[in-house]
């Protein structure tokens, strides 16, 4: 039986409302003032909430939402008021208000937005049900010094609407931090849309950004409703916002200077209202100076910055964050449980991971599998993890000779990286998976290192120098 709080100081409305909603089914509560309502809001979770805007005493219904939004915060609150402006109405939308009834109230106007509103908390329990399952949820697993110092930080900006511009290694949980500033943020209810910048082809990005209207180029069949107005009155993040290219670069910027978007082929300007986080894990600052990313717009980007440890800067959380992976694994698979003996947790702490969470969560999900309902010792661990020194190895034959020393840096090393990268793809006959894996990381990364350097995709590899 849903519940839901009535809170209204006229007497009439209390009980002719809740009147209705009992027949229909409803188990109604009902406070006169503000406080009275966030105390019974506290102690009963309702399913929705009816809050009179121009409710008399201490709080009125404006200062009474923006206090259910920590007293309640699945809540849908729908406002009620018969004297209310425009402007009362776009404030108390602003502050999450689902929907807003004037009074005199019609008995079907109620009940079509308490279903709504029914939706929609339902949804929201189903999503967060779904987001801890897939382990999507944006607790921090670990307590060392590094994450602690981390959680705090985002307990200070998450409130704010600045921006925020996170950085470090891939697989070190970029995504992570920029959900949790979102979920501590006042737009927690409203959308987080998230655009992989280094995944959209460089002619569409403005597109995908922006939106297009109907016959705006060629394929353009229908209208499309960019990213920027996906996210309006939430938060956009913009992952590896450091592969954008200078056009895109551009257009970003005028939109977060003028706060507006122009789709494609449409000849109006679109008011948007969005808090950007934005991630890389590319140097902006040397990117700023050789020339590829633009100054004004790191300089827009990096009003808060966030560095996210790698894992081998904080190993005192890997034992927590082995046992979390293998939770996840069983819930979602129903495999036994693997018990993980001291060596073998300890061999993993002593790991690199140059790959960082992501690369801890894929072993602990191969070991799971392997060795289900068994004990998992050492020497199960060192089987499936890489060579610690193959890279080092690898790298240390191809150092430049002191003659290339004279060199820029930034050109000694990109021709050692282009050539780190030529090697592997030779040896695996240009298969960039293949390559990938050797050089330690992640196969986007490495087409992205191939494009900047010039690295030819395809099936035929040059041979490395």
């Amino acid at each position: 039986m849903p519940t839901v709080l009535i809170i209204d100081d006229e007497p009439n409305i209390r009980r002719m409302v809740g009147a209705l909603l009992a027949a229909e089914g409803y188990d109604v509560r009902d406070a006169d003032t503000g406080a009275a309502g966030l105390a019974r809001a506290r102690d009963v979770d309702p399913d929705v909430i009816l809050l009179d805007l121009m409710i008399p005493g201490e709080l009125d219904g404006i200062e009474t939402l923006a206090l259910l939004r920590d007293a309640a915060p699945d809540s849908p609150v729908v406002m009620m008021s018969g004297r209310a402006g425009l402007d009362d109405a776009v404030k108390a939308m602003k502050l999450g208000a689902f929907n807003f009834l004037e009074k005199p109230l019609s008995p079907e106007g109620v009940l079509l937005a308490l279903g709504s509103a029914l939706e929609l908390r339902s949804a929201r329990r189903e999503a967060r049900a779904l987001r801890e399952d897939l382990g999507l949820n944006v607790e921090m697993v670990g307590n060392s010094p590094a994450i602690a110092q981390l959680r705090a930080l985002i307990a200070r900006v998450a409130p704010t609407d600045s921006r925020v511009l996170i950085t470090g290694e891939s697989g070190t949980g970029k995504e992570l931090v920029a959900s949790a500033i979102h979920a501590g943020s006042g737009r927690r209810d409203r959308p987080f849309v998230r655009v992989n910048c280094a995944a959209i082809p460089r002619d569409l990005v403005e597109s995908e950004m922006f939106g297009h209207e109907r016959g705006a180029f060629t394929g353009a069949t229908d209208k499309r409703i960019g990213r920027f107005e996906l996210a309006h009155t939430g938060t956009l993040f913009l992952d590896e916002v450091g592969d954008l290219g200078a056009d895109a670069q551009a257009k970003l910027l005028r939109a977060i200077e003028a706060g507006e978007i122009e789709r494609l082929g449409g000849g109006k300007p679109i008011r948007i209202d969005v808090r950007i986080i934005a991630a890389t894990n590319r140097d902006l600052p040397r990117a700023v100076a050789d020339g590829s990313f633009r100054e004004d717009l790191f300089f827009r980007l990096n009003v808060i910055p966030i560095v996210v440890p790698p894992l081998r800067d904080r190993p005192t959380d890997i034992p927590a964050l082995v046992a979390h992976f293998a939770s996840l694994h069983r819930r979602r698979t129903g495999h036994p449980a693997v018990t993980w003996s001291s060596d073998a947790v300890a061999r993993l702490e002593q790991q690199r991971w140059p790959g960082n969470i992501r690369e801890l969560a894929n072993i602990v999900e191969r070991i799971a599998i392997l060795h289900a309902g068994t004990e998992v010792r050492e020497n199960d661990i060192r089987a499936v993890l890489p060579e610690q020194g193959h890279a080092a190895a690898a790298g240390s034959a191809s150092l430049p000779a002191p003659s290339q020393l004279d060199q820029p840096l930034t050109e000694t090393l990109d021709a050692y990286e282009r050539t780190l990268i030529m090697r592997a793809l030779s040896s695996t006959s240009g298969n960039v998976a293949e390559a990938a894996r050797r050089l330690r990381t992640d196969r986007p990364n490495l087409y992205r290192r191939m494009r900047r350097l010039g690295i030819p995709i395809g099936d035929e590899i040059p041979a490395a120098e």
